[in-house]
């Protein structure tokens, strides 16, 4: 099917033929990452190259150039970023050199090579003021150097391949690796009491719904931007609670605002992204309170008896 030009972010479908019953060649950078595991193992049906940045520096471009053009994929998946949110913004070059300047070299290789490239990005280049669901066709407006670097990206990956596929996404969580509830869970097995930031409002994403969800973008032949996300929304806040409640776990969650723990880069108030664009594809994510309950049906149990 081919549909009429639209503007750069607007998704719509080019004729094409989706890769239903063969196997794709995928060719992965950030591997080892939260998002990268569960991309490992939704992947390996498939020919995959998987590569953590220890084998491929996102800021070396020949090295770049040569992984893409020796594994020759289909698609290349671009999920490793420098993600630390306030580690960016006290280190804005290293922000730049990795998720803007990095982003560049992999884009600029799958196009030599002819390669479809889908580039992981955040509900963080928006600015938080909209108070209702992001749409794909909203305004960048970052308020933090993250945020900042991956709008340019987004920018700059859309001249360079027009048909590239930017999936935005938000609030990861899952096993592997250090995520919000992981964290709520231990500060829940040492303390009576803990304090949760309650004026900050998105939408937490499983990153095993997430790896499923781009796997099937990919065989559909996604363009433009996407916006995949577990589908509803809540406070850091309410999340706790949540994750508390469902654990069994006897701590009192209290709420805070963002003004009481100040954080070195500020967050949007509210990132919440629309699904329209994944719903486009006829594909729907799995509700945040279903992927929560799976996320802590397989994580290591927190006993009530571990609170002092």
């Amino acid at each position: 099917m081919e549909s009429r030009a639209s503007p750069p972010g607007r998704v719509h479908l080019v004729r094409s033929v989706p890769i239903y019953n063969s196997i794709m060649r995928v060719t992965l950078f950030g591997a080892s990452g939260l998002l990268g595991q569960d991309l490992v193992q939704e992947l390996k049906a498939e020919q995959l190259t998987a590569l953590s940045s220890k084998d491929a520096d996102l800021r070396d471009h020949s090295r770049v150039r040569d992984v893409i053009r020796d594994s020759r994929p289909d698609w290349v998946v671009l999920s490793a970023a420098y993600a630390d949110v306030d580690g960016c913004e006290s280190n804005r070059d290293l922000a730049f050199a990795v998720n803007f300047e990095g982003a560049v070299n992999v884009a600029e290789s799958a196009r030599e090579a002819g390669s479809r490239l889908m580039f992981l990005s955040t509900d963080y280049v928006f600015d938080g003021t909209k108070g209702s669901p992001y749409q794909t066709i909203d305004a960048r407006k970052p308020i933090n150097v993250y945020g900042e670097s991956k709008a340019r990206a987004e920018e700059r990956l859309i001249e360079i391949l027009p048909e590239v596929c930017i999936a935005r996404t938000s609030w990861l969580f899952g096993h592997g690796g250090k995520c919000f509830p992981a964290t709520i869970l231990k500060l829940a097995s040492t303390r009576h009491e803990i304090s949760v930031v309650n004026d900050q409002r998105g939408s937490p994403t499983f990153t095993r719904d997430l790896a499923s969800t781009l796997v099937q973008l990919c065989r559909a032949s996604a363009r433009g931007i996407v916006h995949v996300t577990n589908s509803g929304n809540c406070t850091w806040y309410e999340f706790a609670r949540e994750i508390v409640r469902v654990s069994e776990l006897p701590t009192a969650v209290k709420p805070v605002t963002t003004a009481e723990f100040p954080r070195p880069a500020p967050r949007p108030a509210y990132s919440v992204l629309a699904p329209d664009s994944l719903h486009a594809y006829n594909v729907r994510m799995p509700e945040l309170q279903d992927a929560l309950g799976r996320y802590l049906g397989s994580a290591p149990a927190v006993s009530a008896s571990e609170v002092p």
